[in-house]
């Protein structure tokens, strides 16, 4: 049963709990709450204990418990949910994982009719098949240019039918329909729209990233701070490997070029000199391998030749 009490008393009872709620909770989200029932909003509740609260109310009412906590404990962190509570919101504190919560919350979407003057959330498809309907219903799907055809004495819909674009109203005729065909195309439930996390908030899309995600954009950031570093010549963190390689470039041409030198230039100056020396190198190497080859393939040929001597002289060779 709710509070019983004066408007001032109701107050006072929702300002002292958000108030504790503020102080117990470090995280909330904000929920859109259109169309939401009372006995589905329970059930919500009792899915989300014991690590969350769900808080409904009026904005003016929330706002100013927030407003009242903040001047009282000098935290001004939860200001930032005032931009957040527009429109017919509801605000759940939780201890939880934020993606569980979320999730669990989204398991509690209730089918609905189409309502007339109802905005439409999603499109509206009718499927084809029968209807069920008697032919005298024909009049009633050619007003809403649905083809159909009489099927066994009874009205069916030969293709599928958009009936309700998402953004458009819902008008009487599209109403009385989907209800005569049973259909009821809408859901309803808590949908979150912002996250608030120890002062920061953030869209709910955030909550789907995972570590690779978080990887991949970080390696992409350094690459574009060292790209941009290098285009401008600034020295970054980030760039700071390209310039040593580039800066090392630099000074091996010039060796190549003048009669200076450091060890790691040695090499390169010998190369440029003499390249026959660098494939003698390697010749032996390849006569070596190709010898190893050769006396492990004599090798099996012996091992080979011991096994059939060995078959002879046990008697398989008795019929040869």
């Amino acid at each position: 049963m709710g509070f019983k009490g004066t408007k001032a008393e109701k107050k006072v009872a929702y300002d002292k709990k958000l108030c504790q709620f503020l102080e117990e909770y470090t995280q909330v989200l904000v929920c859109a709450a259109d169309n939401v029932g009372s006995k589905q909003l329970q059930g919500i509740r009792q899915g989300l204990r014991p690590d969350s609260n769900v808080l409904m109310g009026k904005n003016t009412m929330m706002k100013r418990s927030i407003r009242i906590h903040a001047e009282k404990t000098g935290n001004d962190a939860y200001l930032n949910l005032l931009p957040l509570l527009v429109g017919n919101v509801g605000l759940i504190f939780t201890k939880g994982d934020l993606k569980e919560v979320r999730e669990e919350v989204a398991k509690y979407k209730v089918g609905a009719p189409a309502r007339v003057g109802l905005v439409a959330p999603i499109d509206v498809v009718v499927p084809p098949g029968n209807t069920g309907l008697d032919p005298s219903q024909t009049s009633f799907f050619q007003v809403l240019n649905i083809p159909t055809k009489i099927n066994k004495g009874t009205v069916e819909i030969i293709a599928p039918v958009e009936l309700i674009h998402k953004g458009e109203k819902v008008g009487s005729s599209e109403a009385a329909l989907l209800a005569k065909l049973g259909i009821r195309p809408f859901s309803y439930g808590l949908i979150v729209q912002s996250v608030y996390d120890n002062g920061s908030t953030f869209e709910p899309d955030v909550l789907d990233l995972t570590e690779d995600d978080l990887s991949e954009k970080f390696a992409a950031g350094i690459s574009t701070i060292a790209a941009l570093s290098l285009g401008i010549s600034y020295p970054t963190l980030a760039a700071a490997p390209h310039f040593f390689v580039n800066a090392y470039k630099n000074v091996l041409a010039i060796a190549v070029e003048t009669e200076y030198s450091f060890p790691l230039a040695e090499k390169t100056k010998e190369y440029l000199k003499d390249p026959s020396k660098f494939v003698v190198e390697a010749a032996p190497a390849a006569e070596t391998e190709s010898a190893s080859a050769a006396v492990e393939a004599v090798e099996k040929e012996e091992e080979k030749e011991k096994e059939e001597e060995s078959d002879d002289d046990m008697g398989f060779g008795l019929f040869d």
